[in-house]
């Protein structure tokens, strides 16, 4: 199904069905951990297996707030849930794939005597100047197609689906800055709200103090692994790599790959947000430019969910189509059985799906169609039994997980232009 996409795609229409290979010996020696990928027997259909990511480890509760995971234990204060290296970079979602840099990074009181070329994802920039991606317009919002493989856009249905109904707030600008002997500095800027996070590479033509450093205003406070300044200056000549992100609540820079800088943030509810950038000084030639979006968890909630232990909270990457551990509910019949005592029946709870109303032309009335939680039909007349309230069943059992998810290996479509090989993180 569509709920791991784009990690894993399963889509029937576009004719992409992902095959993976799965590792089943890992959880006979160890127990499944919070981000792994996770095979298991699905608790309210067991003829059925899923494929979810692990987010909920028991005992724990958990809660989603302004699209973010949030975790505590029982009585405890909640703290945000932060993701490895590994599955962060699964997770963004590259919001301009597939279209030319210049109709995305738009100039804003460009100086005339600067001289600003946009070419595929690189901007020459000659002289002082500043940029906004897609023209800070209006906010970035949670896009159903962001993050999708180029060559699979074309090919993925999209109609019906939430999409950009919630503005994103954790962004990340990369790509890679050659300074001119005379570049001041590099300034990026991601906004949140009414808040300016702005991260500034002292260039080598700068005259004051070589810092590199982040600033958050008055909601960030310096992080415990990283400074928020350093003493460093982009070299002339030489490409740069960097990466500036605001990520659950940390705003972080690297150079090269490596984290160098860091400020912890206070939750911000208005997540409206932008990207800019700008030069000072002689210039820079700029190239790989990318912004990307973190998951945009959907269905805040108001209640937390309590984990009991030994069991496991499930979500999928998709959350905009995903039917996942937030709204598992078991559908619950009562009627007298053969023997005439009480027998309930119950069963994964789909709209319009499971239970439904079947035979309506038939000679003794439409039946009820339900399929119970180990996949057993049944059919019976709409007053044999009695509909009692849905039940929250959001949890998988250690024993009914199988198994991790390491890598897609099928299919390929030279033809489309569809090469489906990748570990999964």
């Amino acid at each position: 199904t569509g709920s791991m996409q784009p990690t894993r795609i399963g889509d029937a229409q576009a004719e992409v069905q992902d095959r993976i290979l799965v590792d089943k010996l890992s959880y006979v020696v160890r127990a499944p951990e919070r981000w792994e990928v996770a095979v298991f027997t699905y608790p309210l259909d067991r003829a059925k297996t899923l494929v979810k990511r692990i987010v909920g480890v028991g005992p724990e509760e958990l809660t989603i707030r302004y699209g973010d995971l949030w975790r505590r234990d029982a009585g405890d204060e909640w703290e945000i849930l932060r993701r490895p290296r590994a599955v962060m970079e699964e997770h963004w979602k590259r919001l301009d794939e597939e279209e030319p840099l210049d109709s995305r990074w738009l100039p804003r009181n460009l100086p005339a005597e600067s001289d600003w070329r946009f070419e595929g994802r690189a901007i020459t920039a000659r002289g002082a100047g500043f940029v906004s991606f897609r023209g800070a317009s209006g906010s970035i919002t949670d896009g159903y197609l962001d993050g999708y493989p180029g060559s699979l856009v074309p090919w993925m249905p999209a109609v019906g689906k939430e999409s950009d109904q919630n503005p994103v707030g954790d962004l990340c600008v990369s790509g890679t800055v050659t300074a001119l002997p005379g570049l001041v500095a590099l300034r990026l800027v991601l906004t949140e709200g009414s808040r300016s996070y702005r991260c500034e590479l002292a260039g080598p033509g700068s005259a004051t103090a070589a810092d590199t450093s982040l600033e958050g205003g008055a909601f960030a406070t310096p992080a415990a692994d990283l400074p928020a300044r350093l003493p460093f200056r982009l070299p002339a000549g030489r490409a740069v790599r960097f990466a500036f992100q605001n990520l659950d609540d940390r705003l972080e820079l690297e150079l090269d790959g490596e984290p160098v800088l860091a400020l912890e943030l206070q939750p911000a509810e208005d997540q409206t947000s932008s990207v800019s950038l700008a030069l000072e000084g002689e210039g820079a030639d700029l190239a790989e430019l990318m912004v990307a979006r973190d998951i945009y968890y959907t269905t805040p909630l108001s209640e937390p969910f309590v984990v009991d232990s030994g069991h496991y909270f499930m979500l999928g990457d998709n959350t905009q189509d995903s039917s996942d551990s937030r709204e598992w509910r078991y559908v619950i019949f009562e009627r007298d059985g053969p023997d005439g005592a009480p027998e309930t029946l119950r069963g994964n709870w789909r709209d319009r799906e499971n239970p439904r109303i079947v035979g309506y032309g038939a000679p003794e009335g439409p039946s009820t169609y339900l399929v119970d939680e180990w996949g057993e039909k049944h059919w019976f007349a709409r007053d044999e039994a009695r509909r009692r309230a849905p039940v929250s069943a959001p949890l998988v059992p250690r024993e009914l997980i199988h198994g991790r998810a390491l890598a897609v290996f099928w299919p390929l479509d030279p033809v489309r232009g569809i090469w489906r090989l990748k570990w999964v993180h």
